[in-house]
């Protein structure tokens, strides 16, 4: 029988586990909710604050895991790969225990993983900016130029300036990536270069993280934290260690089970997908990424999230873009249009939708801030066009419009930049279950968008990640060719939308200038 590997996914919401073997057969696959979350504990969505608790990763992981294991023989399971929401940090004590996990600060959620759309952090970015763009060298060059109140330093800034007896206690700050592969190996943190680069200003240029003058300039506070975190990053391919004798018996797996390094959950959905040079693969759910790889380039992308050698596949640099609201939007309309009780269907609503022919009624997709291109979280969403008239299917109709409007202005960023983009997959809750939305995104784009076949295709790219780190295959390429599930279905574009997009354009231009 062939060797079986694991694959984790830690999203939003909940968290997958793939049971697959190194041919590519997908054996069984279990999602677990994050019961804490789904209760609506520790977050204010009004204040912009989301945060995890981390029993909830490690009881769902523990179930998730144990339930594939009753479809596959445990002695055979050779490697695990993680990944999850970036950035997602939390701060933990000398032992490298989150805060929350101790008795005094149980129900603190500045000691819990601040999520990474979590938004309270507005005012400690703006200030890495700033101090950035007065300094001899820009060290968000690497971030498209701003660095986001949803990545690392700005949230450990924000914790350590407003939670008094979290600072007193707090050792380090660690990303969900890392401490869940250290977690399983029982050993010390190994930090990912796809989260370090991409969310912690790491780069190879300037040794890794910035110095401590950088970070002193900032603010005091932050001075004692690049030490002791580290200037060492590993790509995912590399195994963090075995699985430690406790977790080993907790799970029924072997002492030998190799655990490699975590990254973010969409750059290694972009690897599950079979990413190759001048591709695009856009994972869409929540909120959207989108993931290039190519060779060594020498200039910046000036306004996306990032470029980072190795940060997707090792010796090739990946380039992040993406919305902080795609499928949240879709989902806060429902909910909006529930508020007297009543259910609604978004499958109904999209059957209505199509129906329709352009109209007055445009949306723009800031509900969450915009992310790229240009980060600037203090945009908002808004509508125009509307009257008497004006039907909730149109208005439906206008919110899938600008969510894939907001693509194409990514694309565009990219081209204007002279990257070619040569092909489209996407993957994802959205791309799966929505030809509405898919078709509308080919249209946009004016190119044709590939479906991965795979439902986990996340925790594909983690099992991938998990046969190379053990040796089940040579290198992350031959996992590759070996494990990738294959398209199901194409979208072909089907209508011109330059002329919408235009107005798309217009309506943006003037709110960004309010």
């Amino acid at each position: 029988m062939n060797e079986l590997l694991i694959g984790l996914d830690f999203g939003s919401d909940s968290v997958r586990a793939l049971l697959i073997d190194s041919c590519g057969k997908e054996i069984a696959d279990s999602v677990a909710y994050y019961p804490r979350w789904a209760e609506g504990k520790y977050s204010d969505a009004a204040e912009f604050r989301f945060r995890h608790h981390p029993l909830d990763y490690i009881e769902c992981m523990e179930k998730v895991i144990k339930e594939v294991l009753k479809h596959g023989d445990p002695r055979l399971v050779r490697g695990i790969g993680v990944d999850t929401t970036s950035s997602t940090p939390c701060a933990v004590n000398q032992e490298g225990i989150p805060l929350s996990l101790t008795e005094e600060f149980k129900d603190d959620p500045d000691a819990m993983f601040v999520l990474w759309k979590d938004h309270t952090a507005i005012e400690e970015s703006e200030r890495i900016n700033e101090v950035a763009g007065n300094s001899s060298i820009d060290y968000t060059l690497y971030t498209g130029g701003t660095y986001s109140c949803e990545s690392f330093w700005s949230k450990l800034l924000h914790i350590l300036k407003n939670n008094e007896k979290v600072h007193q206690k707090i050792w380090s700050f660690v990303e969900l990536c890392d401490w869940i592969t250290g977690l399983l190996a029982g050993c010390p943190v190994k930090k990912s270069r796809c989260a370090s680069g991409h969310k912690a200003l790491w780069h190879a240029s300037w040794g890794g993280l910035p110095p401590v003058e950088f970070f002193r300039n900032v603010d005091p506070l932050l001075a004692a934290f690049p030490e002791r975190i580290g200037n060492d990053s590993f790509t995912a391919d590399t195994p963090v260690g075995k699985i430690s004798p406790e977790w080993a018996e907790r799970l029924g797996l072997p002492a030998e089970t190799v655990i490699a390094v975590g990254a973010i959950d969409c750059h290694v959905g972009a690897v599950g997908a079979g990413i190759v040079p001048g591709e695009m693969v856009k994972v869409m759910g929540t909120s959207t990424c989108d993931i290039i790889v190519m060779p060594a380039i020498e200039r910046c992308i000036p306004g996306i999230c990032g470029q980072v050698d190795g940060s997707v596949l090792p010796g090739l640099t990946g380039l992040e873009a993406g919305q902080s609201a795609f499928g949240d939007i879709y989902a806060w309309f429902r909910r909006f249009l529930e508020w007297s009780g009543s259910k609604i269907s978004l499958a109904e609503l999209e059957k209505e939708a199509a129906l329709l022919p352009d109209s007055r009624v445009c949306a723009l997709d800031w509900m969450n801030g915009r992310r790229t291109p240009d980060a600037n979280p203090l945009l908002t969403g808004a509508l125009f066009g509307l009257t008497l008239g004006t039907t909730p299917p149109m208005v439906y109709r206008a919110l899938v419009e600008a969510t894939v409007f907001g693509t194409r202005a990514i694309f565009e960023r990219f081209r204007e930049n002279s990257l070619e983009i040569k092909s489209v997959k996407a993957t994802g809750g959205i791309a799966k279950k929505s030809p509405f939305v898919m078709q509308f995104c080919a249209d946009a784009l004016n190119m044709p968008i590939a479906i991965v076949n795979s439902d986990q295709t996340c925790a594909l790219g983690a099992a991938m990640f998990g046969a190379a780190a053990s040796g089940v295959h040579p290198d992350i390429f031959t996992a590759q060719r070996a494990m990738e599930s294959g398209c199901s279905k194409v979208y072909t574009p089907q209508r011109n939308c330059d002329e919408r997009y235009a107005l798309y354009c217009k309506y943006a231009k003037a709110i960004e200038n309010i």
